[in-house]
């Protein structure tokens, strides 16, 4: 996969490609990363990005020129990427969003800031707005970051545990279910027996358990958004069962 950021603070990037999956991934050649400075773009000595917007209103707006040339001078080294801003407006970032990226031969991120950017850029230069929540932030770059960690690790070979991405938080629209590690017991409080069973079909049944009922408690429209499996519904059917018995008690 290769990815191309385009940004007016280049630096950023610096420490997220040098640690974890995605340095090893870059290591590995899985990915390659290129950081293009959108102020190269530029005209004039002071290289200036931003306008003031017509019709009055605070803040500034990212200028049309160095924009288009930089996203240009990308398209031109990798024709077929897609061209993906960064944007409160856009289409919110799931994991099924990333599945999708993960299959496109390669990415083009546009870093905005400021007030955000002429519309004119959005409208003939930019194949998909993306927003990773409904919050603002100072500009695209954090946004970038959680994009390509969460592409990365889909794809073949960046992880250590190849089903690890598939087990994921999200990967079937279900929350993991809790972990454990040593020591056995921890202030007092011990490993769920079953884990230290050995008996691995038994393990797996408590660990679909319990992250359906964890996503039942902390996140139900999960399951209200997909089919409900036929092992879920009769988990559910039997778990409806025992609290109609508590509560006619």
């Amino acid at each position: 996969m290769d990815y191309q950021i385009l940004t007016i603070f280049p630096e950023i990037f610096d420490s997220f490609l040098s640690h974890g999956i995605i340095r090893r991934a870059v290591a590995d050649e899985i990915i390659t990363v290129s950081i293009t400075n959108i102020r190269d773009f530029a005209k004039g000595r002071h290289q200036e990005t931003d306008d003031r917007p017509y019709g009055g209103g605070a803040g500034m707006v990212m200028k049309p020129e160095p924009l288009t040339d930089a996203i240009q001078a990308a398209k031109s080294r990798q024709p077929s990427a897609k061209k993906i801003l960064l944007s409160p407006q856009g289409r919110p970032f799931q994991q099924q969003t990333a599945r999708g990226l993960a299959r496109e031969n390669g990415l083009i991120f546009i870093c905005g800031r400021y007030e955000g950017v002429d519309e004119r850029v959005c409208q003939a230069y930019v194949d998909e707005e993306i927003s990773i929540g409904d919050y603002i932030l100072t500009g695209g770059e954090p946004a970038v970051m959680v994009i390509i960690d969460a592409v990365t690790r889909l794809l073949p070979g960046a992880l250590g545990c190849e089903d690890s991405a598939e087990k994921d938080s999200f990967s079937d629209s279900r929350l993991e279910h809790g972990h454990y590690t040593r020591p056995p017991v921890f202030e007092g409080k011990p490993v769920p027996e079953v884990l230290l069973s050995g008996n691995h079909a038994v393990i797996e049944a408590w660990r679909f358990e319990e992250a359906l009922l964890r996503t039942l408690v902390r996140r139900p429209d999960l399951l209200g958004n997909r089919t409900i499996s036929k092992a879920e519904r009769e988990t559910l059917k039997r778990w409806c069962r025992l609290i109609e018995q508590l509560v006619a008690e």
